[in-house]
Parts: structure tokens; C-alpha cells; sequence
């Protein structure tokens, strides 16, 4: 039987890429997206008969719920996502972020199942020569780290039930996102020819956008052996700090010249490396290296908006 999946925040940038790929392997997917950030991102998908979109907020609960009932597997992937936007938009990001899994947890049965990605940022900082696992302490030091910490207890009461701690993401998507680390410092580097850091020794660990749909294909199909736990989801070859970065990037981009500023602090006070090892005990590791995705956004990049130094 064909199985059937609700998937929250479906137009954004994890979201469209990861809708395009159950479309493509043909499961019925339901889409709620209010649009706010790109309204183009699933117009390649309007055609697929197995593909149905739905305009509206992940609030509307009468609509969610409806969708609720007629699926197999739920995703929920909308949420106001990073530190600055929830800071700005602080009771939304509780209700979008944390509510909103509080009532799909109410209004779904036993054998439904979830795959949640949260965020490693809730381990806030960590210790200096030992990398987070997944018994580690949570430590947030964002109110986007307390919402999706505190909804990834919430959707681990459901027995059947994934939940992902992903790795800071690059990569290209559908519904660009050019505010993210790699994809921002390459945006600079190519159209300003330099690159100013500061925190240059703040780590953190990465994962290209395409292995991050492939780990919820893999939950997908190996969801019994899976459920019930929490993984890290990174690159592990990616923990890296932000001046390697820098120096990596330089190496693809000629005559790229890079400050430290150590004058500044970053509003993002994560600093962290992570052990990606449960998750590729079951089976799955992330490939896409940062070097091929650092290739990919050189090849992409130009064609794309400006965007300021946000680091």
C-alpha cells in the first residue's frame, strides 16, 4: 500500500528538497506551507498527482488535524528556524516551534509515525576535548535551542517516533538559504572577495542538505530498527572550526582575503563538535563532503541575491 506522508513547512529549505524526493519515489505527499520565504520552491512538484499543497499556516489546527488522520508518516519541518528570528519573533516561535508539537502529539494515533529533525545547537557549548553525543547535556543557549529541545521531548513520548539532531546545513535547495554558515561565507567570498570572522575558533559540525534527505529516506525504510531514539545528524569529517572554514574556502576561491576580528562577539555562542557514531552504527553516514558542497555553491552562488556579513 502506497504510504502517506503530512509534511509541515514543506516549501522551505530542507522541506522542498526532501518533499521532491517522496514525490519521486511516488508516496502521497501533503504538503502545509503558509509560503512566507519562497513561493516558487514546489512548482516543479504541481504536476505529480501524488503531490497536494496546501496554502496555509501550520497553526491553522482544524486543517492540521484534518491532515493529521489521513497520514502514514508526519514531518513536521515548520518552524521559525535560528536565533535571531526567534529572539525577534519570541511567542511565535514558541507556538510554531513547541506548540504546534504539542498538538500533533495529542491528535495522532499509536501507529502513526514522526521523523523530527531538531538541532544540535542545544548543546550550546561544549567541551573542549570531548565531542557531544547524544547523552550529552543539553545546554541551549537560544531560545530556538529551548523550543526544539523542549519539542523533541515532546515527540519522544510517542513511541514511533525519529528524532534527528542535525548538524549546521549547506548545500543548495530549492528554497535557497544563503544565511546559513557555508553558504553565507561563500556568498561573501565570492562577491566581495573577502571575508571578515570573528569567534574564529567557535566549532561546529556540518551536513549537506542532500545526505540530510537521505538519512529521512533511510529512517524511512529502516524505521522499526530506529524508532524510538535521538541521533545526531553531521558529517563527521565536518567538525570544524570557523577559521578552517575560512582557509578551506580560500582554497577555491582565488586571491580571497580573510580578517579576524577579535574585537566582536558572536551572538551565536554555540562552540561544539559532534559525534555522529549511533546513527552510523544502524547503517547511515553522510557523504557529501564540504569540499564537493564548497564546489557545488561556486558553481550556484553567482546567480543568487546579495546577502550581508551576518558573521
Amino acid at each position: 500500500m502506497k504510504k502517506t506522508f503530512l509534511i509541515t513547512g514543506g516549501a522551505g529549505y530542507i522541506g522542498s528538497m526532501l518533499v521532491t524526493k517522496l514525490v519521486n519515489l511516488g508516496y502521497e505527499v501533503h504538503v502545509i506551507d503558509r509560503l512566507l520565504f519562497s513561493k516558487e520552491s514546489l512548482f516543479h512538484l504541481f504536476s505529480y498527482p501524488n503531490f497536494h499543497f496546501y496554502h496555509s499556516d501550520v497553526r491553522n489546527k482544524k486543517l492540521l488535524k484534518k491532515l493529521i488522520k489521513k497520514a502514514d508518516y508526519i514531518l513536521p519541518l515548520a518552524a521559525l528556524v535560528g536565533a535571531p528570528v526567534c529572539d525577534k519573533n519570541k511567542v511565535e516561535a514558541i507556538k510554531v516551534n513547541y506548540k504546534i508539537i504539542e498538538f500533533i502529539i495529542k491528535n495522532i494515533k499509536k501507529n502513526q509515525r514522526i521523523i523530527f529533525p531538531t538541532t544540535n545547537s542545544g548543546y550550546g557549548v561544549g567541551e573542549k576535548n570531548k565531542f557531544c553525543t547524544e547523552e550529552s547535556p543539553l545546554r541551549p543557549v537560544s531560545l530556538y535551542g529551548v523550543t526544539k529541545n523542549n519539542a523533541e521531548k515532546i515527540i519522544l513520548t510517542h513511541k514511533n517516533s525519529i528524532c534527528f539532531r542535525l548538524a549546521t546545513v549547506f548545500g543548495y535547495s530549492y528554497r535557497m538559504r544563503t544565511d546559513l554558515l557555508v553558504n553565507n561565507l561563500l556568498d561573501l567570498a565570492l562577491k566581495k572577495k573577502s571575508i571578515r570572522i570573528f569567534e574564529p575558533n567557535f566549532r561546529r559540525n556540518f551536513i549537506h542538505i542532500n545526505d540530510v534527505v537521505n538519512a529521512f529516506i533511510f529512517a524511512i525504510e529502516n524505521f522499526r530498527k530506529l524508532r524510538g531514539e535521538v541521533y545526531n545528524l553531521g558529517l563527521s569529517d565536518a567538525n570544524i572550526s570557523k577559521l578552517s572554514l575560512v582557509n578551506k574556502i580560500k582554497k577555491y576561491v582565488k586571491g580571497l582575503k580573510i580578517a579576524v576580528d577579535l574585537s566582536r562577539s558572536d551572538p551565536d555562542q554555540r562552540d561544539y563538535f559532534v559525534s555522529n557514531r549511533k546513527i552510523e552504527k544502524k547503517g547511515f553516514r553522510a557523504k557529501v563532503s564540504l569540499d564537493a558542497g564548497i564546489i557545488e555553491l561556486i558553481n550556484i552562488l553567482p546567480y543568487l541575491k546579495k546577502v550581508k556579513n551576518n558573521y
